[in-house]
């Protein structure tokens, strides 16, 4: 529909070019929104307050020539200037309804692929494999996922790179435990199956032993060197501790897998030619014996300015090193049209820095869009980051297994006689859809509150309540004993509940591109949100298996098996199972 008036502003602007109403090069940035009061019509443009100026036109005078040469269409009804200029749009019922019988039919509900794929690369999760996955990696993995699986849905080709911390000092201290536990006869991969503990020893050596440290700092000259032992040690502690990243991606439903590594050792054969690249073109300067790029629009206190250390002193390499080779590869070798970060907000400054330096270096094309999307800190109820009662950073995977048993504990309040594996199926999925939904449901660049209470809660916005609307629309079909995919009759719109449903229902395609485009999951959520709210008032109001029409009857069920479609389509891009009972 959005795009339909779109499309008929932008041949008004020909035509009233070709009359000489406006200058042959006026190029407007024509913008079609949604009208928030229904009052005022479906959509609203303010073309003309735009082009105004250069056509030396009063805004509502030249609003009133753009309606009288709109082209004549079938989707609108009637346009009304109001305000300064802007122009409303009412939108024909049968062209609503056209679009509803579109989307009921279609298995994509009716929604276009993009006319120009590109190739997109979605930096996210990335943790560091030093340790077990923390609450802090959850909004990384989750919101990245959630905007990756919508870029698909909508057309574009998405590589997932998935750039883990496995490389560095800290690997010196990790090997040489583990070589150390070898020496002993310790069976290494039982111990690395608790790899909190597994640190804190090997750190506590390190700390401790001088002997330990300096044999420390050997195997991280000799991994970097390729030494063939050490890298078999390596390989091994790589190997279990993204065991553990696997079994929570899974656990989270997200799309990530081995084959989606492009760890940060991968990247370590081209670090010496970053460096030789950008001394030859004369952007290093040492500075305290390291290798470091000024750039002028980056100045610290005092209007001091910043370095950007490419290269300890002593020859180390550090993560802007490493970034660098990895943009030039998105560059080079996977041709990106767009390079997404889905990093914490805490490295604003160092993706600035990055990404202004990729261009200069020309290690990233002109036209290629490196984009960090940064996000908030999860909060726990004290107004600090969220760590367990101990004090201690909450494991995930801890986090996840609570969630579960606290939806079971719901569950079964609800349902005493519901059997065992059932309520447990149910609590997993609500578990989990709770503290992903929870999360995604915030404005991504915000930080939040992490609460089990409210996340687990059926009223709001969560995911307890938007399963239990799904399942409620799926109750219908069951009761009726029809199929929700094979129903017939043409969908109606004679009262207002239905019409809000219809429109409503229209507005998925605003809420896909806001997660596409911009990288904000929460729009969806409150998109579907809406939809549920919407629906439950329309359900209140028109009567479906008790109505006596037979042709209204099949309309309302049209309309219920689009809103289920819909909801479980939108889940699905959030990384989110459906329940047909809860």
């Amino acid at each position: 529909m959005k795009d339909n008036i779109l499309l008929l502003l932008e041949q008004t602007v020909e035509i009233l070019k070709q009359k000489n109403i406006l200058p042959s090069d006026v190029k407007p940035r024509i913008q079609v929104d949604r009208t928030k009061d229904k009052a005022f019509g479906d959509f609203a443009t303010n073309l003309a307050l735009m082009t105004a100026k250069p056509a030396g036109k009063n805004p509502r005078e030249l609003a009133q020539l753009i309606c009288q040469h709109l082209p004549a269409s079938d989707v609108i009804t009637k346009t009304e200037i109001a305000g300064p200029g802007f122009i409303n749009f009412f939108v024909a019922d049968n062209a609503l309804i056209n679009q509803l019988e579109a989307a009921y039919q279609d298995a994509n509900l009716n929604i276009k692929k993009v006319a120009q794929p590109q190739i997109i690369v979605a930096d996210y999760s990335a943790p560091n494999l030093a340790k077990e996955m923390h609450v802090g990696h959850l909004r990384s993995a989750i919101i990245g996922d959630s905007v990756v699986r919508t870029l698909e849905f909508l057309g574009h080709k998405v590589i997932r790179q998935n750039h883990v911390g496995d490389w560095g000092t800290q690997f010196g201290m990790l090997l040489t435990y583990m070589e150390r536990l070898q020496q002993q006869d310790s069976e290494v991969s039982m111990e690395l199956h608790n790899l909190e503990k597994f640190y804190r020893a090997a750190k506590k050596c390190f700390d401790e032993d001088e002997s330990f440290s300096i044999r420390a700092r050997e195997m991280v000259v000799k991994l970097q060197s390729g030494d063939e032992q050490c890298k078999v040690l390596w390989q091994q502690f790589i190997d279990i501790s993204m065991d553990h990243c696997q079994e929570t991606y899974d656990r989270l439903g997200v799309s990530l897998t081995r084959n989606d590594v492009k760890a940060e050792s991968s990247y370590n054969d081209e670090l010496q030619g970053v460096v030789d690249s950008l001394t030859e073109q004369g952007l290093l300067v040492e500075s305290n014996g390291a290798q470091c790029v000024f750039l002028e629009q980056f100045k610290g206190k005092d209007d001091e300015p910043l370095p950007i250390i490419i290269q300890k002193t002593g020859g180390g390499f550090l993560y802007a090193t490493t970034d660098m080779a990895a943009t030039r590869y998105r560059n080079d070798v996977l041709h990106a049209d767009r390079v997404l970060y889905f990093v914490d907000a805490r490295q604003s400054l160092h993706f600035q820095q990055i990404f202004a330096l990729a261009k200069k270096a020309k290690f990233a094309r002109p036209e290629m869009s490196l984009e960090h999307m940064a996000f908030g800190t999860v909060m726990g109820e004290d107004g600090k980051p969220f760590k367990t009662r101990s004090g201690d950073v909450a494991k995930l995977a801890d986090l996840l297994t609570e969630a579960q048993q606290r939806a079971f504990d719901l569950v079964k309040s609800k349902n005493p006689d519901m059997a065992e594996d059932e309520l447990r199926y149910i609590a997993d999925v609500v578990g989990i859809s709770a503290v992903k939904y929870a999360d995604l449901s915030k404005t991504r660049t915000s930080d939040y509150t992490f609460s089990f209470d409210n996340m687990l809660s059926f009223e709001g916005n969560t995911a307890p309540y938007i399963l239990y609307a799904y399942t409620r629309v799926s109750s219908i079909f069951a009761k009726a004993d029809v199929a929700a995919d094979k129903l017939t009759g043409d969908i109606k719109l004679d009262s207002e509940q239905e019409k809000a449903l219809g429109k409503k229902l229209m507005q998925f395609n605003d809420a896909l591109n806001n997660v596409a485009n911009k990288g904000l999951p929460h729009v969806m959520c409150g998109y579907l949100f809406e939809l549920a709210g919407t629906f439950s008032s329309f359900y209140e109001a028109c009567p479906i298996l008790i109505h006596e029409d037979e042709s209204v009857k099949a309309s309302r069920l049209k309309l219920a098996a689009l809103t289920a479609k819909t909801l479980k389509q939108g889940l699905s891009l959030l990384g989110i199972k459906t329940l047909e009972r809860m």
